[in-house]
């Protein structure tokens, strides 16, 4: 059976309370991810921030703009805009469940979490991978017939 840990990325980039909106969003597009685990010192899992937190941030600083005091809701502390309650993970959980899991409560990620420790992350991209990498199996194994293949 596999494990989460067979498929996560181990320590993903990880991002502090005090950080900002305009942070996540940096690193976003640099490493090009779409969820970003807040953490505290100690490396505790605290929240989440994803890319739609960040485009709605946006599109209410551009709501903003004919405002005199303009001020750029992506410089916002992750602490008061992250997502507190979490969904996570053990990394010694089956792979199946935790797709069916994401699946059952539309999430795009779970943090991979061991003795209170973010280890990890598994998100739906992953799953795609997986699915692509199966689907390249099946074709090996049942190559797809030529319809000019008269025998």
């Amino acid at each position: 059976m596999f494990t989460v840990s067979d498929m996560m990325t181990p320590n993903p980039h990880t991002l502090q309370p005090h950080n900002t909106l305009a942070d996540a969003k940096a690193i976003m597009e640099d490493i090009g991810i779409r969820h970003i685990p807040v953490t505290d010192i100690d490396e505790q899992l605290i929240g989440i921030v994803t890319q739609r937190d960040v485009l709605s941030a946006q599109e209410s600083s551009l709501e903003s703009i004919t405002k005199t005091d303009f001020h750029s809701n992506l410089d916002t502390p992750l602490e008061k805009c992250m997502h507190r309650t979490l969904m996570s993970v053990d990394p010694h959980a089956g792979l199946k469940e935790a797709a069916v899991y994401m699946q059952k409560h539309k999430i795009g990620c779970l943090p991979v979490v061991e003795k209170k420790r973010l280890v990890g992350i598994i998100t739906d991209t992953d799953f795609v991978s997986i699915a692509i990498n199966l689907l390249e199996i099946q074709e090996e194994i049942e190559p797809i017939a030529d319809d000019n293949d008269t025998t």
